[in-house]
């Protein structure tokens, strides 16, 4: 495989006409980071991700992998890969020609091509299925077989756009542990797209969540989910309750939400509410309480503790927490 190297993007935007969908952002990831890029629908991360493959046109800003500015450089003289969500394999070719077809074009000879491409199904656990044809094959082989494929000609960084939405959720979660290995044994960058919170906290060591074309928040993925900047992180990660405290908005893990009967003294902020709904987890017990002046909460209650003092839909609590352990919200 190719050396890897940073990526940096300087106030880089994309417009469509009046529209403008990635904002003048700036991000720098660091050589071999596993990066997702993380948001909902519109928010600008295909884009990016787009415009770092070269698919589209920057409108402003530049992007610089290593030391080459290669804003205006066609995507075959990048040094990026990209791999995309509908695989887009030739369905006439066999899996060994899908994954030699980007060494054909350059010229490489059959023998030596095949070798390189024969390497590459070993890698990703292919090998044995390198004459068959595309439609012989699951979603999770295809995907692979798609992986070998953008990884032929040695990229410096792998683009990929929400590669597992097309797999059921079983093979979601082996196909993005595989992900990850397969980025740590090649030690090169992969830029990951995705509006799932759950497959970019298990994949990255970059979480970039964008909203707006802008990016809301960047850092690990611990960094991001206990230290949500905005409102918005702290809904759109999830496992939190955004509650408002004199005048303040705070981030309060739902696992570090309490519920107490009315009636017991407690020490520390409260809000009254009625639960709505309560579901079993298997660890934990979920309960929804619908609280004052339109504030929705959720509580993660472990499994022993609910047991122990179980609340029923309808009934009054207090919902509570450790002041210390809120979050304030910019």
């Amino acid at each position: 495989m190719a050396t890897t190297a940073a990526l940096e993007l300087v106030h880089l935007s994309k417009r469509y006409g009046a529209v403008t969908a990635v904002d003048a952002i700036d991000l720098k990831i660091p050589a071999g980071t596993y990066c997702c890029l993380l948001g909902p629908s519109g928010c600008g991360k295909t884009s990016t991700l787009r415009m770092i493959a070269g698919h589209e046109a920057a409108s402003d800003g530049d992007i610089v992998l290593g030391n080459v500015n290669v804003t205006d450089l066609p995507p075959a003289k990048r040094g990026t890969a990209m791999m995309f969500q509908s695989y887009a394999l030739f369905p006439h070719l066999s899996v060994i020609d899908n994954v030699a077809f980007a060494l054909k074009m350059r010229g490489v000879a059959k023998a030596e091509r095949h070798g390189k491409a024969l390497k590459l199904l070993e890698l990703v656990a292919m090998a044995d299925y390198a004459g068959r044809l595309p439609a012989q094959l699951s979603g999770g082989q295809q995907q692979r077989v798609a992986l070998a494929r953008a990884l032929i000609t040695e990229p410096q960084i792998l683009l990929l756009d929400e590669p597992l939405s097309a797999l059921d959720p079983f093979l979601r979660v082996r196909m993005r542990a595989e992900l990850k290995k397969l980025q740590r044994e090649l030690g090169i960058s992969f830029i990951h797209v995705t509006h799932g919170q759950e497959e970019a906290m298990a994949l990255a060591d970059l979480v970039v969540l964008m909203n707006g074309g802008r990016i809301e928040q960047q850092g690990s993925p611990r960094e991001v989910f206990n230290q949500p900047r905005t409102e918005f992180v702290a809904r759109f990660i999830g496992g939190h309750n955004v509650v408002s405290v004199a005048g303040a908005k705070l981030a309060v893990r739902a696992d570090r939400l309490g519920l107490r009967r009315p009636g017991i003294e407690i020490a520390g902020p409260m809000i009254a509410g009625t639960v709505t709904e309560v579901e079993y987890q298997g660890t934990f017990v979920q309960v929804s309480v619908a609280a004052g002046q339109g504030q929705d909460l959720v509580a993660q209650v472990a499994e022993a503790e609910f047991d122990a003092a179980p609340h029923a839909v309808g009934a009054s609590v207090v919902a509570t927490w450790d002041p210390a352990l809120a979050h304030p919200l910019g």
